[in-house]
């Protein structure tokens, strides 16, 4: 079975990912969507519902699956049975540090990476600029799907009432 991961923060899923994992689940036998859980960032939603948000966004798809993991990527390709990650590019500044972490990943394990170039719709498309304009009051309707924006104005709500926004 030809396995792959598609690692990500995924804070929070944009249409640019869903577009990447789709075109992952029509290239492997199975796609693991892999969530890195790193407890010293600060994120907007917490781990747990990013692998909310992801398994409902990912619902459609019978070879996809969505797992959380600590520490290195490799080691948890290895623990999977994972031999290919799949990492989408935007532009050529993605290929070059994309490029070094799929050579040390390669030296580190058994494991390989493939690159597939974003669709030029979702070409600018980064959770952070997402939550960034989100922040500020813009429409990212487009930018993602449509329960992830309730669920990014209503945090972005809490967090203003809070006095954190």
């Amino acid at each position: 079975m030809r396995r792959a991961a598609c690692p990500g923060s995924f804070d929070p899923v944009t249409n640019g990912h869903i577009d990447i994992i789709t075109r992952a689940s029509g290239l492997f036998d199975e796609v693991v969507v892999a969530v890195g859980v790193n407890k010293s960032k600060n994120r907007l939603f917490s781990a747990d519902e990013r692998i909310d948000m992801l398994r409902e966004a990912c619902s459609g798809f019978d070879n996809v699956r969505v797992d959380g993991f600590q520490g290195l990527l490799t080691t948890f390709c290895q623990e999977q049975g994972i031999h290919a990650i799949v990492k989408g590019l935007r532009a050529v500044s993605d290929f070059d540090y994309e490029l070094q972490m799929a050579q040390m990943n390669s030296s580190l394990t058994d494991v390989e990476t493939v690159f597939v170039p974003t669709s030029p719709e979702y070409s600018f498309l980064a959770s952070s600029l997402v939550k960034e304009v989100a922040t500020f009051g813009g429409d990212v309707s487009g930018l993602v799907p449509g329960f992830v924006n309730e669920r990014l104005t209503a945090r972005l709500a809490e967090l203003r009432a809070a006095g954190e926004g």
